[in-house]
């Protein structure tokens, strides 16, 4: 079914060959090969809160303790990033409804800024920043699992990353079978993680109205204004993932309506939850035992639950296995709209025939994922680009005056106050300028990072009259691929 454009392409020559044994010159759009929206609105919250709710809540409050030095504002920190997020999802609203197109920033990018912008964004999330944080998610969900085996001493290192790589690759074969597996397994472990954080808020709701308050003041509290900026990075690594329903819109039934709804509900239901958590950890323990932590929710459960104490590290390893799932879910969507731009490669954008999930892309991101599992210091690598991040969300919010200036005809079912970019914007420059001064040497390494994609944008992409050799050894390798997963390029439907 390629149109005469494709039947140009020697690569999409290939595609079609494989294609035509098994779709019909012409077919229903019930029939077409592409992603279908099958996810509903209680999926698209699920994914929406599964992602956010990862191992941040149990790891973050360390992070953010040490950048505030009181419990007082290590709140309004927790609730501050809560409402960043929001912001942010409240501009992410109007851009996902107004360019319905699988891939969230880096889409909107693209149609404001061009290529070259939007292939720099896609190189740091993709190759780096999306499987280093599946791999660190990973690994914390397995540290929890293996941590009762092991109650006097820490879990061998070789054991931990053995049962995240069987974690990452259980999740693999979920997300390859069946779309509707992969929410199923998403609605399932959100129901349990929120399970775990309400039992959590209950016994912190119990101390409080046994006096527990002593620690709740802004005794102590940091001035030096750079280090209150980089405890925004934990705050913010926590409510990581209110943007990745944008990344599998096209998957998403009645967007228009739902994506607003979806992401205002998740944001808010997250806030509630994690200054809530919060509150509880604080009824028991001071600040400085935060900051001295490496699991505060264990210790926190030492001291109140007794024997019960090991249902925490289920509890941990419950909500990092279903935010293993949401990375893993949203990032392949990812690699599938930069392979339909053009910018990945052609064999990330087919969708396998039988099971209509984009196989090839979920198996690349998975393969990352292990690849970074090897690694002695992928948390020092996440460090580097966390500021990358949030430079590259902060410029996807710009999209949108800019594109009301530039394009001002476009449709918009949801349209924001500009106010509201206006002050997401400022704050991500907050968040991003004073740490480069704090701490120049990582933020130097986060740009060197995202300058590593230049050459390989000119070379593989911009370079397009490459040698007849190359071309035709990326058409075989193409069509090997394909005969071996079983997929063909993804088609619109007729109505389109």
């Amino acid at each position: 079914m390629a149109n005469d454009a494709e039947e140009k392409s020697p690569q999409n020559e290939s595609m079609a060959l494989t294609a035509k044994g098994s779709i019909k010159e012409k077919q229903p759009d019930s029939d077409v090969i592409c992603l279908k929206p099958k996810m509903s609105l209680l999926n698209g919250i699920t994914v929406i809160v599964g992602s956010i709710i990862g191992s941040g809540i149990f790891v973050s409050p360390k992070g953010v303790s040490k950048g505030t030095g009181s419990v007082g504002l290590s709140l309004v920190v927790w609730i501050s990033s809560g409402v960043f997020s929001l912001v942010g999802a409240y501009c992410y609203a109007e851009l996902g409804c107004m360019i319905t197109k699988t891939g969230a920033d880096y889409a909107y990018i693209m149609e404001s800024f061009g290529p070259f912008v939007a292939f720099l964004r896609l190189w740091v999330e993709c190759m780096i920043v999306r499987p280093c944080s599946q791999a660190i998610v990973a690994l914390t969900f397995s540290f929890y699992v293996l941590r009762p085996i092991y109650p006097d001493c820490e879990p061998p290192d070789t054991a931990i990353r053995f049962l995240a790589c069987v974690c990452i690759c259980l999740l693999t074969f979920v997300n390859c079978w069946d779309v509707k597996w992969a929410t199923r397994v998403q609605d399932l472990f959100t129901y349990g993680k929120v399970t775990a954080l309400i039992i959590i808020i209950v016994t912190g709701f119990v101390e409080l109205g046994r006096g527990k308050v002593e620690y709740f003041n802004f005794d102590n509290s940091e001035t030096d204004i750079t280090k209150i900026a980089l405890s925004f990075y934990s705050g913010l690594f926590a409510y990581n993932g209110w943007n990745y329903l944008n990344f599998v819109i096209e998957e998403l039934k009645d967007p228009h309506r739902n994506l607003p709804r979806a992401i205002f509900i998740s944001c808010i239901l997250c806030t509630v939850i994690y200054t809530l958590t919060i509150v509880a950890f604080h009824t028991t323990l001071s600040i400085q035992e935060v900051m001295g932590a490496e699991a505060v929710a264990v210790i926190y459960a030492d001291r109140l639950f007794g024997n019960f104490a090991f249902v925490v590290p289920f509890m941990v390893a419950l909500s990092t296995f279903g935010g293993v799932n949401g990375i893993l879910f949203t990032s392949s969507r990812l690699f599938y709209a930069g392979a339909e731009k053009g910018q990945m490669p052609q064999i990330l954008n087919m969708i396998q025939i039988n099971h209509l999930t984009p196989t090839p892309a979920v198996m690349f991101v998975a393969l990352l994922s292990l690849v970074y599992l090897c690694s002695k210091d992928i948390y020092a690598l996440i460090n580097y680009v966390g500021f990358a991040t949030w430079l590259a969300i902060g410029l996807a919010v710009v999209c949108l005056p800019y594109l009301r200036w530039k394009q001002p005809d476009l449709p918009r079912p949801i349209k924001v106050n500009l106010f509201f970019p206006i002050i997401y914007i400022l704050a991500t420059i907050f968040i991003t300028v004073v740490p480069m001064i704090a701490e120049p040497v990582e933020t130097g390494f986060g740009c060197l990072i995202i300058l590593t994609g230049v050459p390989v944008y000119f070379l593989f992409i911009y370079w397009e009259n490459k040698p007849a050799c190359i071309k035709s050894a990326i058409v075989s390798f193409t069509h090997l691929l394909q005969k071996l997963l079983v997929v063909v390029a993804a088609e619109k439907p007729t109505d389109v």
